[in-house]
């Protein structure tokens, strides 16, 4: 199966800023600082993710 850059993008800034922000709400209270740090989780996900190609699959039986 072939997942384009763009989805495997999407869902690592989706689960990169679900637990960031899981961690963050522990107390019941989310702060600037946590709302800045769930911020920058997903956006270094989708930057990392998108940038780093796919692994070629090789032609060794």
């Amino acid at each position: 199966m072939k997942i384009s850059g763009f989805v495997k993008s999407l869902l690592a800034g989706i689960a990169a800023g679900s637990a960031s922000a899981v961690t963050a709400v522990q107390d019941n209270v989310l702060t600037t600082g946590e709302g800045v740090t769930i911020t920058l989780a997903v956006l270094g996900a989708w930057g990392i993710v998108y940038a780093v190609p796919n692994k070629k699959p090789s032609t060794d039986a």
